[in-house]
């Protein structure tokens, strides 16, 4: 898990698009949050939630895809 950590921080620190990835996948992670806040969610909010999800998701497999290709 160290490993994957200092991975993780040097491709932050060197790869702009990793970079740009890892923020707004950030950022989906807090708008998810904050949805998942809310005691009776609109049909609306939860068919947003799913489409952040499947976002952050994508996201999340561009970056272990860059993250692989660095080891």
């Amino acid at each position: 898990m160290e490993m994957e950590n200092k991975n993780l921080d040097k491709t932050l620190n060197t790869d702009i698009a990793f970079e740009r990835l890892y923020s707004k996948h950030s950022k989906l992670d807090l708008k998810i949050k904050a949805l998942n806040k809310i005691k009776y969610p609109t049909a609306h909010e939860d068919v947003e939630k799913k489409l952040i999800q499947k976002k952050k998701l994508f996201l999340k497999d561009k970056m272990e895809t860059i993250l692989s290709q660095t080891k």
